[in-house]
């Protein structure tokens, strides 16, 4: 039952517990249960909104870095990427294959403010070898939501 009412929540964090125990065949009171043991003990991290951030006033800067790492002797990548994943810049860390070790994601009020992250602190951690930035343009889709409301496509009418 927990997996499912996982899956629910992920769909949708603000769904009821009564709408979600109707999905499942169980009480409302279970299932409030079963999301409290779920919280306290650290399965469930938190709830977020996906928000359209174009209809924030708001100017942020994304970007995506891309880390090349030194492995650490007692720990290997978990300790470089525990001291990127403290820096509030720094919104999400993941250890990845392929030609670098470590993804991030890093907001900020404007690329300077990024860059100077990258170069001051980013960059002057022991084991960080190099890294590459990606500055998002434009955001289709988060958190398997789609951002952008679809816009109607009409043909220009050709007429002889």
């Amino acid at each position: 039952m927990e997996k499912e009412i996982l899956r629910l929540l992920m769909d949708n964090a603000r769904m009821p517990a009564e709408e979600i125990a109707a999905r499942l065949g169980v009480s409302a009171a279970e299932v409030a249960a079963a999301i409290k043991k779920l919280e306290v003990t650290n399965v469930i991290k938190g709830y977020t909104a996906v928000v359209n951030e174009e209809s924030l006033d708001e100017n942020r800067v994304m970007a995506i870095i891309e880390v090349k790492v030194t492995p650490q002797r007692e720990g290997g990548f978990d300790y470089v990427a525990k001291r990127i994943s403290k820096f509030p810049e720094v919104s999400e860390v993941y250890l990845v294959s392929g030609g670098y070790d470590l993804r991030i994601e890093v907001n900020g009020h404007n690329l300077n403010e990024v860059a100077l992250f990258v170069s001051s602190k980013l960059s002057t951690i022991d084991g960080v070898i190099s890294t590459v930035t990606h500055f998002l343009l434009k955001k289709y889709k988060e958190a398997g939501k789609i951002i952008h409301d679809e816009e109607e496509y009409e043909r220009l009418k050709v007429s002889p």
